[in-house]
């Protein structure tokens, strides 16, 4: 039988022993508000390298670093007035900003993939902040799958996906938001989340282009099998990720609410791809609100 991480129960022991591996070079899977993150030190490259190994993750997509506070965000990156009003109107939160590197920052060059841009975010879950602070350092935190996979919402989400290729996961319950953060760049949104559109009064990004912040590759957040959109009702072999009036095999929301869709999004894939059926199929989502940044996650877990 193939080795499997520990997985720990959140608590001050299991924070001080990931700590301490933090420290020593090594990675660490951590829950966030958001997914859970695969933590390493983003001052050393060695460690770093370390998440990207893990993952199998392409080197030119850049990580985001998480930091305890916003006066840690300013020896690190260079804030405007725009930024630094965002930043304390939703930090701590799941809202990331893309900021002009500081030079003397010590950032591994690797975090930002060659960048002269930084995507940083206060995380505010309690696991999370009590390793940023027990380690003292700040922690470049990728989702903690394996590269193009379903992000995980779950510790054992973590164990399935990266096995003995994390040491150690803390394990303190299913993420509340269940999407990665909303990622906020040269005034607009590079990355829709569970900050909204209409909350930030930012515009979307044109699609396309170079890679400038995470979680912008046309293929994301994938499962294994065939997945259709704005499906109303399955195919033989389809599982059927219901929503609202359409009930399937599953539902991210039978009330049709789309902040408990965002919240069970990754969970349901993760389930339709465990099943016996040879593809998935999702129900139509509103594009308004947090369904804009459901509906980007399922378009790139849909391009094949």
């Amino acid at each position: 039988m193939a080795a499997q991480p520990t997985i720990r129960p959140y608590d001050d022991a299991a924070v001080a022993d990931a700590a301490a591996l933090i420290r020593a070079g090594g990675i660490v899977a951590v829950p966030t508000e958001t997914v859970y993150g695969l933590a390493a030190d983003a001052t050393e490259a060695a460690a770093v390298a370390r998440i990207y190994a893990a993952k199998g993750r392409p080197s030119f997509n850049p990580l985001i670093v998480h930091v305890p506070d916003l006066a840690a965000a300013e020896t690190i990156a260079v804030f405007d007035n725009a930024a630094r009003a965002l930043a304390h109107r939703w930090w701590p939160g799941p809202l990331t900003l893309v900021l002009p590197l500081r030079r003397a920052a010590g950032i591994a060059a690797l975090v930002t993939a060659g960048l002269d841009t930084i995507a940083l975010r206060v995380p505010a879950h309690r696991a999370m902040q009590a390793l940023l602070r027990a380690s003292g350092r700040p922690l470049a935190a990728p989702s903690a799958n394996a590269s193009n996979t379903i992000s995980p919402t779950r510790a054992a989400h973590v164990a399935a996906s990266l096995g003995a290729r994390v040491p150690l996961i803390l394990d303190d319950g299913p993420s509340a938001a269940g999407l990665e953060s909303t990622i906020v760049g040269r005034g607009a949104i590079l990355r829709p989340g569970p900050i909204t559109a209409e909350q930030l009064g930012l515009p979307l990004a044109a699609p396309g282009g170079e890679i400038t912040a995470p979680g912008q590759l046309k293929t994301h957040y994938a499962p294994a099998k065939p997945l259709r959109l704005e499906a109303v009702q399955a195919a033989p072999d389809e599982w059927l990720i219901g929503f609202g009036p359409v009930v399937g095999d599953d539902t991210l929301s039978a009330a049709g609410d789309p902040v408990e869709a965002a919240a069970r999004l990754f969970d349901a894939l993760h389930r339709a791809d465990a099943s016996a059926r040879a593809a998935i199929a999702v129900a139509p989502v509103p594009e308004r609100g947090i369904g804009a940044a459901i509906n980007d996650r399922l378009r790139r877990a849909a391009h094949r």
